[in-house]
């Protein structure tokens, strides 16, 4: 798996990881919601980076390679 690869999946999981807490309690949401700002950029960026925006297939396989288990949104 190559460098940029591994950091776009890894940009994924970070910002899957940070909009369940974000997402935990409802009654917080609207206070903690720009948090979601850095992690969607940085995700963005690494996606572009490794040519995979719009390849969500690929990009969930990678996903899967780095943590087992985890599953595709559906669509």
């Amino acid at each position: 798996m190559r460098d940029d690869n591994v950091t776009a999946a890894q940009a994924y999981v970070r910002l899957l990881e940070t909009t369940r807490a974000v997402l935990a309690d409802p009654d917080d949401t609207p206070l903690y919601l720009p948090l979601l700002a850095s992690p969607i950029e940085e995700a963005d960026e690494a996606l572009r980076s490794a040519g995979l925006s719009g390849n969500e297939d690929r990009l969930f396989a990678l996903v899967r390679a780095i943590r087992p288990g985890t599953e595709a949104p559906d669509r």
